[in-house]
């Protein structure tokens, strides 16, 4: 189903659109109906599906938005496009010298018969200028084929960045990004050999390929990544043998003799490496808050200790990057412990998915990730909530933020979506702090950098958040 919103000055801005489609059982309907609208009309038509539509698309203001508006993920669908519907009314309503004074939305169902391949060519053949969406990797790429055929520039709302391209927008926050903010800082403070231990996961690969292409990119020697299995036993093998434990263990001895290997857990951990938990469980909440000492320790019934672990030289590393979440991060804990890694030699980075739980990092005190400063979003989440009656989800930042790009490129550009000015310098304002359009597809953020604190106290901002550029829009 295709249905275009018109924008036009003194609209109201009291709610959402519904979808009747998006009503099914169990289905979370976002906003509430009265989206002022001055028209909602059908855009097929005779010689809509005509070859000569494509210069139309190249040449014009209309926006398309892509986004599953049915089926199972319908709810953040809906979530995006009041998003995207919010920077319109907010910004939609002045275009280019000699345009019309309205900008029109054009919504097109992902999840409908066709998917993103036949959103993107409906989206076409309406004469859109430029796609808002997909929300997936999966449905970027096969939207893009149909989108770069008319010229349409598409602000994805996916944050992986193989889908970035020439006339294909990651929108989304990527893990290389974090990355090289962290390395950037990292390196500022003086460390200059870098490692990584990672999951064996599209994460933990996203990162190391992040960790790789940052210390090309600044100089630095190649780092070390190992990517772990998520077992126990694999977390604590690997992470002694990237932190060289017996070489550092056998120098320790004063008679040069390696002393026997301390012990180390045996209960295997439950749950997967790559789970981040919205809710975490009591077990790893207890395992961070009071830290993880794996030293060996007398029993209940009188045994006698194991030897002591002498203390040991720092690992050959002074900047570690983590990826885990959830039960797996727990064990990782315990392995840093158990091979004497600690942040008082080693400064321990990890993705920005640790905000979420940042209370509960008190074991990885002065453990650093890279993230937009939360106070940031305020505005927008007020003006958000004043509109559809609830707080934004995250993703919603990334729709409006594209949606702005749109409004701010259709003042100035009188026909189409320019990549000049898509790419312009200045970059654009958005919901967490500004951010640049690169001609390669990627979108450089202005992240801040956040340092835990211990005894539950969260993290904080200890270099503010930046980018290359300066902001405008």
């Amino acid at each position: 189903m295709t249905r275009t919103y018109s924008f036009l000055s003194k609209a109201s801005t009291r709610g959402l659109a519904g979808n009747g489609a998006g009503r099914k059982a169990g289905m979370v309907v976002l906003g509430t109906v009265g989206l002022a609208m001055a028209g909602c009309a059908d855009q097929s038509g005779p010689g809509a599906a005509t070859g000569p539509q494509a210069p139309k698309a190249a040449t014009s203001h209309k926006i398309g938005v892509l986004l599953p508006l049915t089926g199972p993920n319908a709810a953040l669908g809906h979530e995006l496009l009041a998003g995207a519907q919010l920077a319109l009314a907010e910004n939609g309503t002045s275009t280019a010298p000699g345009q019309a004074s309205a900008l029109q939305m054009d919504v097109h169902d992902t999840a409908a018969v066709g998917g993103a391949s036949a959103a993107a060519t409906a989206a076409a053949e309406a004469g859109d200028g430029i796609i808002l969406g997909p929300l997936t990797a999966v449905d970027t790429a096969a939207a893009a084929p149909a989108a770069q055929s008319a010229s349409m520039p598409v602000l994805a709302f996916t944050s992986d960045v193989g889908q970035a391209r020439n006339g294909v927008w990651v929108m989304g926050i990527t893990p290389e990004d974090q990355v090289e903010r962290l390395v950037a800082t990292a390196r500022q403070e003086g460390r200059h050999r870098f490692a990584a231990f990672l999951p064996d996961n599209p994460l933990g690969h996203a990162l190391g390929n992040g960790l790789l292409a940052s210390c090309r990119d600044q100089g630095l020697m190649s780092p070390t990544i190992v990517y772990h299995t998520g077992s126990q036993a694999s977390i604590t093998q690997m992470m002694r043998e990237l932190s060289s434990y017996d070489t550092r263990r056998a120098e320790a001895q004063p008679d040069g003799n390696t002393a026997a290997p301390a012990s180390t857990p045996a209960a295997p951990a439950t749950g997967s490496a790559d789970t981040a938990d919205k809710t975490l469980p009591s077990d790893l909440a207890a395992a961070l808050k009071g830290g993880s000492d794996t030293s060996a320790t007398a029993s209940a019934d009188g045994a006698a200790q194991a030897p002591a672990v002498p203390k040991l030289a720092p690992p050959p590393f002074d900047a570690l990057l983590l990826g885990d979440t959830g039960l797996g991060l727990k064990n990782v804990i315990g392995a840093l412990a158990d091979s004497q890694v600690s942040s008082a030699n080693v400064r321990i980075m990890g993705p920005g998915l640790w905000a979420a739980f940042a209370t509960k990092l008190g074991a990885l005190k002065g453990a650093w990730y890279a993230a937009p400063d939360p106070s940031s979003r305020q505005s927008f989440a007020n003006r958000f909530m004043a509109r559809n009656h609830h707080m934004p989800r995250p993703l919603a930042d990334l729709s409006y933020d594209a949606a702005k790009v749109a409004t701010t490129v259709a003042r100035v550009a009188p026909n189409g979506y320019p990549a000049d000015v898509l790419t312009r310098s200045e970059g654009f304002a958005g919901v967490d702090g500004p951010f640049t359009l690169l001609p390669d597809g990627r979108t450089r953020r202005a992240l801040g950098v956040f340092e835990v604190l211990d005894n539950g106290g969260g993290a904080k901002l200890r270099v503010p958040a930046t980018t290359k550029s300066a902001v405008s829009g």
